[in-house]
């Protein structure tokens, strides 16, 4: 028998080009079916969760564009807020601005999730699990990936929309005409306003939100990621998950939200907002809206990540995917 040296090449002999073409082809259709089915599962989530939360995030929106700059302010506080808006506007008043965010939903969920279920599957060790500073990464590419191509288009229209809504004579009669008129006067980049910033924040949201849920799932199971977490428990985690954003980055929230305003062009850049904050209206400006935001993105979050679940559980065991 012939005990040469030659490399071993398996029961099936060495791959040829043409078996490797197909793996590869195989891995490239995996990746993009992982990205389709994570966006589809986080479009359904995401159109129920904002239906649910939106009025606190429009009132967040709202205390955070009632500037400080010589003049009275306009609202007292949350409850304020929501009383002088549905006086003049009615209960509809609350959903100003919703259109935006459904329309833009399925693609933010899609980059979301798409980005971190591929960067997560690119990145576990060989028990299935990440590192930590994988996990905070990851959580980092997600929100990076869905300000660039999701959140701030989407962002950029909505804090116009219910700006305009706060002057006497609003100038949008709706979402279409309300696009074809930052595009006309502005250009493209008039709805790409605050772009840093909004990098910065969603990249910090998801950071800590995946970080925090990551975490909190791996001790559950005690490193074993087969180990079934019950739903009761994912919502529980994406609260603490949602609070622990919060925290971490209102600052940047704020600083976004101006930016994508009507007086946006008042700010030379990020930073010069930031300084402009803080030389005219103080420390404590960067936290407006914390609590309207604490609430609604604890059950936001919570909400996201259940639904999430509870969907790729049903994908997995009809669809197999």
């Amino acid at each position: 028998m012939d005990r040469s040296n030659k490399p071993y090449d398996g029961l099936f002999g060495r791959p040829t080009s043409h078996m490797l073409a197909m793996s590869a082809a195989s891995s490239s259709s995996l990746s993009l079916a992982t990205i389709l089915s994570s966006g589809l599962k986080g479009g359904i989530t995401g159109g129920i969760e904002i239906c649910i939360t939106y009025p606190t995030e429009y009132v967040k929106t709202q205390l955070q564009l009632d500037e400080k700059m010589g003049g009275m302010k306009r609202y007292k506080g949350i409850w304020d807020c929501v009383v002088q808006t549905k006086r003049e506007h009615g209960i509809r008043g609350l959903y100003r601005g919703l259109s935006v965010l459904l329309t833009g939903s399925i693609p933010k969920s899609a980059f979301r999730f798409g980005t971190f279920e591929e960067l997560k599957r690119r990145s576990v060790d060989e028990h299935g699990n990440l590192s930590p500073i994988k996990r905070l990464l990851c959580g980092m590419g997600a929100g990076i990936s869905e300000a660039i191509f999701a959140v701030t288009p989407m962002e950029t229209v909505k804090v116009k929309f219910m700006h305009d809504q706060t002057l006497r004579n609003p100038q949008y009669r709706g979402f279409i005409h309300g696009v074809r008129h930052i595009v006309r006067t502005e250009g493209i980049r008039g709805t790409y306003q605050g772009l840093t910033a909004t990098i910065l924040k969603q990249g910090s949201n998801q950071a800590i939100r995946f970080f925090v849920m990551e975490t909190a799932k791996d001790i559950y199971r005690g490193g074993d990621p087969t180990v079934y977490v019950p739903k009761a428990w994912i919502f529980l985690f994406g609260g603490v998950a949602g609070a622990a954003s919060v925290f971490g980055n209102t600052p940047v929230d704020v600083v976004k939200t101006r930016m994508q305003g009507l007086e946006a062009r008042k700010y030379k850049n990020t930073l010069d907002c930031a300084q402009q904050i803080l030389r005219h209206e103080g420390p404590k400006a960067f936290y407006k809206g914390t609590v309207p935001r604490l609430s609604r993105v604890c059950l936001d979050v919570g909400i996201t990540f259940l639904i999430y679940e509870t969907i790729s559980d049903l994908f997995k065991k009809y669809l197999n995917i």
